[in-house]
């Protein structure tokens, strides 16, 4: 290898460990004109060409110009036999292969590379040569592409592998004719070769139910010796249990069991994982899994500890009495020098133990909270969430500990996890709502999410006015109309009218704030003082409670598509908002798919898919007298057959409210017929 000789001074002077943290595109590209040089300096280029590489990997942007200059340069090299060069070349060309122009030009340098002696050159050969070839392109090589399949050298096999699953995507129906090389690839004595030739195999069949079937099948009796392999074929097999729906009476199952005692630690708690994630299974059938992750605990191999105690806390969160039988292990792992193991084994005791432990345990998780990451704080706070739940009573204990961490360092993301924790507290336990509307007040105080200030602001509205002192709430609400950005004012004038409209005593003080909020400098915050004081001004508890504590009774969708075809078809007379719905059916944000024609529709300016399907479904006579109700939901078109049939059959499955509709659409591909 060329090592890059730091000058003596440079050493001196401390300078940074990467001698390419300066670098300028411009500079780099004027380098790359050494590429013509006669005769070529091997250990020049192999630097220029690293720093190439290092741009690109840095996210600096080449134009095309520039890329299809370096590219060609670049080519010069091949005339270098030096091993090292020619990898760099190797790795530039994939690297360039989306920007420069005419990269097929080096395709007959691959392929004499792909096909030649030196077995260095060729798996780094077969992926470059595959990284700039197009679906067009792709026959003139799939002869050498099946030869490299089965060659004997294992790297040139799992290359050739590896970029026939990346060659799936563009061009399926060349590659599906490799199955046969594949098959054989699966028999080979190296575990990587078998691995990547499974895989392969499994994207070639995975339309195919019944294919996948007897691929499990075919590999499940003899077992195979990669354990690579095996874990792919424990992820194929539960893949198909959850889509058959078939649960533990499926044959599948048994092979995924019987991986709980093969050799590999990997295959085990590959198949451990497998039978704790499958949605039907039973505390019977996870027994034997939850008894080989209790094992894990014990380990002296941290990896495998870590593995298992995640794996049981997600099994206590919906099968808590399972994992009683390992606290034992779980109690010995608190004192575990890896705090995130340490972390993940207390909230496991957290959602498995008894009420007496609590106080011990929420001792033991203070003691180390800052010493972990976020990721792991939000599991320790999603478990005292589920603890205070199940045990009312401690939520004294679960208030302050929460209240402590909301004031120490943190991202969004697991500060928000602390707030909804706590107003979940006080929403579920009356006795508590007084001291979590403190702690929240005080965190506004300083917070720097915009989100979770607005969501406090709201909670304080609805709760502040309901508590024994709501007027000592007022001073935290009026500070965030005087320190904070528009979208929190705003939120504070909602919630001042709220306390307004609720407590008479506190209406005239309320009244004087809104006034000042009259000037403020954004339009939604005066819109909503004056909106608020015209009508706490009316005095009259009906307007208050249907216009600022109970707020709009309609649906926002329903609203919103109202108000726009009121705009489209213009009418002297009045909008009416009680031609709007008080509730409607949820409508998921779905991709745009091709609406088969069961009825004529009426048609609608921005209507959704959801709509359409609505009102294709009630033309059909049929239904229509079997009084479904509303749709609820139309899921997304799902493939029942291969692309390649003579017949093309997809389901759309309809859900209304007691019943389920399946739409079945058949198309004829030769002749273009639906029916």
């Amino acid at each position: 290898m060329y090592a890059l000789k730091r000058e003596k001074k440079e050493e001196e002077d401390g300078a940074s460990g990467n001698p390419f943290h300066n670098l300028e595109k411009t500079t780099v590209l004027q380098e790359a004109r050494t590429f013509n040089e006669t005769p070529l300096n091997p250990r020049k280029c192999a630097t220029i060409l690293t720093k190439i590489i290092y741009l690109l990997n840095q996210g600096e942007q080449l134009g095309t110009v520039e890329a299809t200059e370096a590219f060609f340069a670049m080519t010069k090299l091949f005339q270098s036999n030096d091993p090292i060069i020619r990898r760099l070349v190797y790795l530039c060309i994939k690297e360039l292969a989306s920007v420069a122009e005419d990269v097929i030009i080096v395709t007959s340098s691959l392929t004499k590379d792909m096909t030649g002696k030196e077995e260095q050159y060729r798996p780094a050969a077969i992926r470059a040569l595959c990284k700039i070839t197009d679906g067009g392109m792709l026959q003139a090589i799939e002869r050498y592409m099946k030869q490299a399949i089965v060659d004997k050298n294992s790297s040139v096999s799992s290359a050739a592998l590896v970029s026939a699953l990346h060659l799936m995507k563009e061009s399926p129906d060349v590659v599906k004719r490799w199955v046969n090389e594949a098959q054989e690839a699966v028999n080979a004595d190296n575990v990587m070769v078998q691995y990547h030739a499974l895989g392969l195999l499994y994207q070639i069949r995975k339309n195919d139910k019944l294919a996948i079937s007897k691929l499990l099948t075919k590999y499940t009796r003899p077992s195979l010796k990669s354990s690579y392999a095996v874990c792919l074929l424990i992820r194929i097999a539960s893949k198909l249990i959850e889509d058959d729906d078939a649960g533990p009476e499926s044959s599948h199952f048994d092979f995924i069991e019987s991986c709980l005692r093969h050799k590999s630690e990997m295959v085990i708690y590959e198949a451990a994982h497998a039978i704790v994630n499958m949605k039907s299974t039973t505390p019977r059938e996870l027994a034997p899994a939850v008894s080989v992750l209790q094992l894990f605990c014990a380990s002296p191999k941290p990896t495998l500890r870590f593995a298992a105690v995640k794996t049981l806390n997600k099994v206590a969160m919906t099968h808590p009495a399972a994992v009683t039988a390992c606290n034992i292990d779980l109690e010995n792992l608190i004192t575990d020098s890896n705090r995130n193991i340490a972390t993940l084994a207390i909230t496991t005791l957290l959602k498995t133990g008894s009420e007496s432990s609590v106080d011990r345990l929420m001792k033991q998780i203070t003691s180390f909270m800052s010493e972990i990451s976020d990721e792991f704080k939000i599991v320790v706070v999603q478990s005292i969430r589920s603890l205070c739940q199940k045990f009312p009573r401690k939520h004294n204990v679960m208030m302050n500990f929460l209240s402590g961490i909301l004031r120490d360092e943190g991202g969004f993301e697991y500060k928000k996890a602390i707030v909804d924790t706590i107003i979940n507290v006080i929403e579920d336990s009356p006795d508590g709502k007084e001291a979590g509307l403190a702690h929240l007040c005080e965190f506004i105080e300083d917070c720097e999410h915009t989100s979770l200030g607005v969501k406090v602001l709201y909670l304080l509205g609805k709760e502040g006015p309901k508590t024994s002192q709501p007027c000592k709430y007022i001073r935290y609400i009026y500070n965030r109309l005087i320190l904070e950005n528009a979208p929190v004012r705003a939120a504070a004038v909602s919630s001042l009218a709220k306390f307004g409209a609720h407590c008479e005593d506190l209406l005239p003080n309320v009244t004087v704030l809104l006034q000042r909020s009259l000037l403020d400098t954004d339009d939604e915050v005066r819109d909503r003082a004056t909106y608020y004081l015209n009508i706490l001004n009316e005095k009259q508890k009906g307007l208050y409670s249907q216009y600022i504590l109970n707020g709009l009774q309609v649906s926002i969708v329903g609203l919103e598509k109202a108000l726009h075809q009121y705009t489209l078809e213009p009418s002297e007379a009045p909008f009416d908002i009680k031609s709007v719905p008080l509730a409607t059916a949820p409508v998921a944000e779905e991709k745009k798919a091709d609406v088969p024609v069961i009825g004529k529709a009426k048609e609608k300016v921005a209507a959704s898919r959801q709509d359409i399907f609505s009102e294709q479904l009630a033309a059909v006579p049929e239904l229509s007298a079997l009084n479904l109700g509303p749709l609820f939901k139309s899921s997304l078109p799902v493939e029942l057959t291969e692309s390649e049939t003579e017949f093309v059959v997809r389901c759309i499955k309809h859900t209304f409210t007691n019943h389920i509709v399946l739409q079945f659409d058949c198309t004829n591909i030769l002749y273009p017929i639906k029916f």
